[in-house]
């Protein structure tokens, strides 16, 4: 899920930070987080206490694993409601999505998104790190009715 991705999206615009802190201002998008899951690193002892914290933009909502490039039907069943739910069912709402840099799965967040008829997608390239380099990031837990509707390795 990590490497070299392109600078463009099929059905998306591209937005850096200064874009889409206008953005946020102007048309209060929803903002969509969708890391994979945080992992314990292998140098950490076994016995070592592990308790994450996912760091995001502040108002976006945490669709763990959401950018999972895969065609399992019943992802694309649970990813489409979920999205349907968040925005009102309004295809037109401004989405943004974004993880971290370099990582495919807001890339195939968007494409989705833009497969699934929203006319107002936007890849924020930069992810979090690019965020927090010049605004305040906020403490997220996981959309637990995203979490709740997919089997555990599907949010991975």
């Amino acid at each position: 899920m990590h490497g070299y991705t392109p600078n463009t999206v099929a059905g998306g615009t591209v937005v850096d930070t200064a874009g889409l802190a206008r953005l946020i201002d102007a048309r209060h998008p929803l903002l969509l987080d969708v890391a994979e899951k945080d992992r314990k690193p292998p140098t950490m002892r076994a016995d070592t206490p592990w308790l994450p914290t996912h760091r995001s933009l502040p108002g976006a909502v945490f669709l763990q694993g959401g950018g999972k490039g895969t065609d399992d039907a019943a992802y694309a069943a649970d990813f489409k409601a979920r999205i349907a739910e968040l925005t009102g069912g309004d295809r037109a709402k401004p989405v943004v999505t974004f993880c971290h840099p370099d990582c495919w799965g807001s890339y195939n967040a968007a494409r989705r998104l833009a497969a699934l008829g929203y006319t107002q997608v936007y890849w924020y390239r930069d992810g979090v790190e690019g965020w927090q380099a010049d605004h305040d990031t906020r403490s997220v837990k996981p959309d637990a009715a995203f979490v709740a509707a997919l089997p555990e390795e599907a949010t991975q």
